[in-house]
């Protein structure tokens, strides 16, 4: 009888944490319409607005260089770039320092002095030297497009936006059978799943290519240097404070990234996220947003950690169950219930594996539909055990960063 009980209870739970993901993460394919309100308005030619651009690096000498040279390509003809290098980081100082002499005009480098580092605090130290009326993020191995600013400033400008979130995609889903799955998530996420969150007045913010009028920011004290997802914080306390937040993306104006180079690697960098909004959620700004429907949607979204960790701890014991414990035929069929979104969420991430390659001009071969298909359940594996470790290292008050390693695999010319 508990083993029934036990079973409906979490097949029902399954079932609506897979149904809603799935319906969220085709917000921007519900309609024609939708789908076109997503992209970048075209700019009028005018550069109404100056931009700070922050590129933080950490131990990233292989790739700040073509980083910065790629900003440096921007048609927008008011921008500076500061990059922010640890004092006890001499490596890539030299790479920083060497570009800044090469043009003393557009870059500048800021020591960030911190004795722990991480990159809200990195950001932070760099937040009083801004001369722009908007702030950018950018990481140091990001690939941006020329004309990505002059967007940003025609999205501003038109919309009347406090906050412009353009677009990140990981490249490289050939270098593993993760990455694979990995360049799709972010497909959905910044194609799909975060224009549904500025609709609703909620956005969790990513973690670079933001645009923040520069005002706005002071006011909000920069960056939460305890949080290990400063970008969701920052997102949650302005949208709790009714800033406007735009979100656009267009496949020719993505921030171009990569993927982290092991599995461990992205274990890591799972954990560290996760982590984040586990914090973000016990801060409890998100309770100043004024609508119900925001409070709901904001908690579901930052506890997403604890339901992956659930997730990971249930589904091996009920399949368990299913073997080893007679069920009743009712009991049985109704377990299978969670199996009805799985199966819709495999047909769609085939059809936008193919919309990916088509939009990237990538070939898409017949191996990588079976990889995306066999590498669904191992992935959902690792992204089960990184949110228990990050539920484990927050209880236990370890709030370490975890640095991402970069080796320019998505790198073109």
């Amino acid at each position: 009888m508990l083993s029934s009980i036990f079973m409906i209870i979490v097949s029902s739970c399954l079932f609506w944490m897979a149904a809603l993901t799935l319906w969220w993460m085709l917000h921007a394919w519900r309609t024609p319409e939708t789908l076109a309100s997503t992209r970048f308005a075209a700019p009028d030619g005018t550069c109404g607005l100056a931009f700070s651009l922050l590129v933080p690096a950490r131990h990233e000498q292989q790739v700040l260089a073509h980083t910065v040279r790629r900003l440096l390509r921007s048609t927008h003809s008011a921008y500076e770039i500061l990059v922010i290098v640890g004092h006890d980081d001499p490596q890539t100082a030299a790479v920083a320092r060497q570009l800044a002499a090469q043009t003393p005009d557009r870059v500048r480098v800021i020591t960030d002095t911190h004795r722990v580092k991480n990159k809200p605090k990195a950001l932070n130290s760099a937040l009083p030297y801004c001369r722009g009326e908007v702030v950018g993020v950018f990481d140091a191995e990001d690939q941006v497009h020329p004309d990505l600013l002059a967007h940003v400033d025609h999205a501003f400008r038109a919309t009347g936006a406090t906050v412009v979130q353009g677009g990140v995609q990981l490249i490289n889903f050939h270098s593993s059978w993760y990455s694979l799955r990995n360049c799709l998530e972010y497909f959905f996420w910044f194609r799909s799943r975060l224009h549904l969150h500025a609709t609703k007045g909620f956005i969790p913010l990513g973690g670079n290519t933001v645009f923040v009028r520069t005002d706005v920011l002071r006011r909000a004290n920069g960056w939460d240097e305890n949080c290990l997802a400063e970008d969701c914080d920052l997102g949650v306390r302005l949208s709790a404070g009714g800033e406007k937040v735009v979100v656009a993306y267009d496949s020719a104006m993505v921030t171009r990234e990569e993927t982290p180079d092991s599995l461990y690697g992205l274990l890591k960098q799972r954990t560290r996220w996760n982590q984040g909004f586990l914090q973000v959620y016990r801060k409890k700004d998100w309770r100043q947003l004024p609508e119900l429907r925001q409070r709901m949607l904001a908690r579901w979204t930052l506890a997403t950690p604890f339901l992956q960790a659930f997730s990971g701890v249930v589904i091996p014991i009920d399949l368990a169950l299913a073997v080893t414990v007679k069920l009743p035929v009712t009991v049985a069929l109704f377990s299978f219930i969670p199996a009805a979104p799985a199966l819709a969420t495999f047909a769609f991430e085939l059809v936008a594996l193919h919309d990916f390659g088509v939009q990237y001009g990538l070939r898409v071969r017949a191996v990588h539909y079976l990889k995306l298909i066999a590498g669904g359940p191992l992935y959902q594996v690792v992204l089960a055990g990184a949110a228990l470790r990050a539920v484990w290292r927050e209880q236990r008050g370890n709030n370490s960063w975890e640095l991402t390693r970069h080796v320019g695999a998505h790198l073109t010319d």
